[in-house]
């Protein structure tokens, strides 16, 4: 998902980043060995070609995610499970067994 992030920005800022030397700080390792990999499926390798046309004026540089202090926060905060929450499942819909119900028998 990171790599179509670059993708997307690169094709959006070309205007801007054309002739200009530029740092990516990332997270995530995918976008670092994006540039590296020796068989991509069909839309890295479309990623990868577009990239490379920066490849001269970008560095990827990978920071871990605890020590990178401007991270999206939004894609880390956790959800709590209430109707706002995509993935809400009401604790009376939860799937149980009864166990009472189960007998094992010979």
């Amino acid at each position: 998902m990171e790599c179509l992030c670059l993708f997307w920005a690169l094709e959006k800022l070309n205007y801007f980043l054309e002739g200009c030397v530029f740092e990516v700080i990332t997270d995530c390792t995918a976008v670092k060995s994006l540039l590296n990999m020796k068989i991509p499926n069909i839309h890295m390798l479309r990623w990868q070609i577009a990239i490379q046309e920066y490849k001269g004026n970008m560095t990827i540089v990978h920071k871990d995610g605890k020590v990178h202090k401007n991270a999206y926060g939004v894609s880390r905060w956790p959800l709590p499970n209430d109707i706002f929450n995509p993935s809400y499942l009401p604790e009376e819909a939860s799937p149980q067994l009864p166990l009472e119900g189960i007998s094992v028998t010979d």
